[in-house]
């Protein structure tokens, strides 16, 4: 059975209309890194294969958001020898023209230090509607126009973040929603998608020794009723979007830092654990309370990532390790199918496109993977400059940010 029917139920059953051409959030329409195109680029490099490349002034590892034919990236970028002016920059996906470029915020003259796989820019931009959501974590969260206006700006949540910013928000009915896993005191939190009000704050209220985590919530339908789920250090919880409660929790131990969002298929969703030791936890989310001992359907640490969220495809769930370490693994039982080195370190999460899957490493090289029981690379392609961020995905086509760049990449032409 095609995983894509199953991914455009989970996507409606979480309020999100999916549009073939676009790609509005981290990890596209679904959520998940599926694309809904029918074709996808096999082979690229810096000179080939490029439709057009433009520089992104300033520096950020935000995802390319992508809407209605326009790019969406924010940037930190250094005013003289003042602050950093935090930035949104939009761009025509045709021809890679700058449209509009918009302050946000000044960042704060006291800036607590950055981890260097991070940056003041990292969380991707959300646009829904006509409406484009823009975090920069403990710096502040925004509401701009398409024309790139300023509509709202919400700075009251103030908490000391470690090594930058991370988490992106997610959209739920009328809300968005985001973590605040700062060195202390970790909240989750919702606001007024339409004011920037903050409707309401849940505590973590997990005992762990570091607190920090820089996770992306992933909004699901179970029993038809949604839930937030959002792991954390220590634990992964569940939350009701219309007050924050919280439903359920799974505990980890000590697992912090936890970046990958949550993947939802065949039933179970399939979270990492963070730090030190990262472990693959597959959990059924229908309990309530504290189900670690009656709804973990398996474990896995072998291959698992820190970074990297995975892909579920049909029954098998695909993940890349920070160590370059990818893998196949059945969904509903853990058990590895086969586990491959691909080369090189990983933080940008893969994505499945007209039907094969595609993994991105540091240093700019794509590694195209045939899905299956069998390993089987089916090319790999360099482009020669460091990456962090995710791609975006339209029909025949990826967008990639680099350190310095934005690059378009097509269909080939050559070979």
């Amino acid at each position: 059975m095609s995983p894509v029917p199953w991914i455009r139920i989970a996507c409606l059953a979480a309020g999100v209309v999916v549009h073939a051409n676009d790609w509005p959030e981290f990890r596209g329409p679904t959520r998940q890194g599926h694309a809904a195109v029918k074709t996808a680029p096999l082979h690229w490099s810096a000179t080939s294969n490029v439709v057009w490349s433009v520089p992104i002034s300033g520096s950020g590892w935000s995802s390319p958001s992508l809407y209605r034919g326009r790019l969406y990236v924010t940037t930190a970028a250094r005013t003289g020898e003042g602050p950093n002016a935090l930035r949104v920059i939009c761009l025509d996906a045709g021809d890679g023209r700058e449209l509009w470029n918009t302050q946000v915020f000044e960042q704060a003259a006291a800036t607590p230090g950055i981890h260097a796989k991070n940056g003041h820019a990292s969380p991707t931009p959300l646009v829904e509607g006509d409406h484009l959501f823009v975090h920069f974590g403990h710096e502040g969260t925004a509401r701009l126009g398409l024309d790139g206006k300023v509509q709202w700006r919400q700075t009251a949540l103030r908490y000391t973040p470690v090594h930058g910013n991370g988490g992106s928000p997610a959209r739920v009915d009328d809300l968005l929603v985001f973590s605040a896993d700062g060195a202390d005191d970790p909240v989750v939190v919702g606001l007024d998608a339409a004011t920037g009000a903050m409707r309401w704050k849940t505590p973590r209220a997990i005992e762990v020794k570091r607190h920090f985590s820089f996770c992306t919530p992933l909004v699901i339908e179970v029993k038809g009723k949604r839930q937030v789920v959002l792991p954390g250090s220590g634990a992964v919880c569940a939350y009701d979007p219309k007050d924050g409660r919280e439903i359920w929790r799974a505990r980890y131990g000590e697992g912090y830092s936890v970046v990958p969002r949550p993947v939802y298929a065949n039933g179970l969703l399939y979270i990492g654990t963070g730090y030190d030791r990262p472990w693959i936890h597959a959990v059924r989310p229908d309990g309530t309370g504290d189900v670690t001992d009656t709804h973990v359907a398996w474990k896995l640490a072998k291959g698992a990532p820190n970074t990297p969220s995975m892909l579920a495809v049909g029954d098998a769930l695909y993940a890349v390790s920070d160590a370059g370490i990818a893998s196949c693994i059945d969904g509903m039982t853990g058990e590895v199918r086969w586990s491959e080195r691909l080369g090189g370190d990983f933080s940008s999460s893969p994505v499945y496109a007209a039907g094969r899957l595609y993994f991105q490493n540091e240093a700019g090289v794509g590694f195209v993977v045939q899905p299956g029981n069998t390993f089987r690379l089916l090319a790999k392609n360099d482009l020669g400059e460091r990456t962090l961020a995710s791609y975006a995905v339209d029909e025949g086509t990826f967008y990639i940010r680099t350190a310095s760049r934005l690059f378009k990449i097509g269909m080939e032409t050559t070979r």
